[in-house]
């Protein structure tokens, strides 16, 4: 019952998020969340440095992915300094791909792809799963349960994660009347209208206003719903089902969704990111028949709750957060001017200049 408990508190606060973010993210107020001033332009003029909601957005996805992980790994008896220092080798490797692919796939460099970076997660995690028992002296996560643990909170992550690309407008649909019959039958009512000449959508596909296909809402939900159900399996002590499950239900609706796509996402009428998601699920395949059969634990679930409230690991998902966002967040596409002045000033002036012209 605990278990049950858990699950369905999560899918009612990540519904909740859901219901709001579809609502709101799509409109201009929610691209830029900050803004930094970073050099003169001009007497009274200042350039700055924009910090997006995209960036606040997946830092917290990665952080609640995170604690996630350490949940699970920690439910069956793993040491957390292991999963952090798994997760931290990953992510090591996982975030500079979101840039290096991009720029190979799409020829740009004011880009990320998340597509790219899970492909080179799901190859190098078996691997981090074995260097961390070699290099730690002691620390060690068994592969099966640990390579579960590692898919649902990717998955659960990256649904999360799919609201900062509604905030940006990226990763945006194709126009309904684009679309088939059926398509537009069925997004007639729930699609996505973004406003504000800053967001992807607008400088890049010039659809601002216009209805398009709410396919990030539709990958948040299969994400965050697949994230769900494999940690009921991983919390029943199905860890190899629940990362074959995981990760070919996240590879395949990738595929797929490609189709529903109209941002740019290279040449050809294949892109490489869906021929990364098929071989990356015979490679899902392939490990899962070659997993080891080992000796775990029942999953106790309040051992992994309690494991969250340690010093180590509040300040390490505080430094993931803190990374991930400055690593995302600031934007390299858009920019801003900004004035600064005391509130009141102008009346002030004209008071002292009235002043002035009396005595005289």
């Amino acid at each position: 019952m605990t278990d049950v408990t858990f699950v369905g508190v999560l899918a009612v606060l990540v519904g909740l998020l859901f219901r709001w973010g579809f609502a709101v993210l799509p409109q201009e107020a929610w691209q830029i969340m900050a803004a930094v001033p970073i050099e003169r332009e001009g007497s009274r003029m200042w350039r700055g440095c924009n910090f997006t909601f995209y960036g606040f957005f997946l830092a917290g996805a990665s952080a609640a992915s995170a604690a996630l992980i350490i949940i699970l790994a920690c439910s069956i008896g793993v040491h957390p300094i292991a999963i952090v220092l798994v997760m931290a080798l990953m992510l090591g490797l996982c975030v500079p791909s979101t840039r290096i692919i991009a720029r190979i796939v799409e020829k740009k460099r004011h880009t990320l792809t998340i597509g790219g970076a899970s492909f080179v997660g799901l190859v190098v995690a078996p691997l981090a799963l074995w260097a961390v028992e070699e290099i730690s002296g002691g620390y060690r996560v068994p592969m099966a349960p640990g390579l579960a643990a590692l898919s649902i909170g990717y998955a659960l992550g990256e649904g999360l994660g799919r609201l900062g690309c509604i905030s940006f407008g990226c990763c945006y649909g194709r126009p309904l009347p684009q679309c088939s019959p059926r398509i537009r039958h069925i997004f007639r009512r729930f699609n996505f209208v973004f406003l504000g000449h800053t967001k992807k959508v607008a400088y890049e596909g010039c659809l601002e206003g216009a209805e398009v296909v709410p396919i990030q809402a539709v990958t948040a939900l299969i994400y965050a719903a697949t994230g769900l159900i494999g940690t009921a399996l991983f919390l029943r002590g199905y860890f190899s089902l629940a990362f074959a499950f995981t990760i070919i239900a996240t590879l395949l609706w990738r595929a797929l969704s490609e189709l529903l796509r109209a941002d740019y996402r290279g040449e050809g009428r294949i892109s490489a990111y869906q021929v990364l998601a098929v071989v990356g699920i015979l490679y899902s395949l392939i490990v899962t028949l070659l997993l080891p059969s080992e000796s775990v634990p029942s999953p106790d679930l309040w051992t992994g709750l309690l494991s969250l409230w340690d010093p180590v690991i509040i300040l390490s998902l505080q430094t993931l957060w803190l990374c991930v966002f400055l690593f995302t967040g600031k934007s390299t596409v858009t920019e801003c001017l900004m004035t600064f002045r005391v509130i009141g000033s102008e009346s002030a002036s004209k008071a002292s200049r009235d002043c002035s012209a009396g005595e005289a």
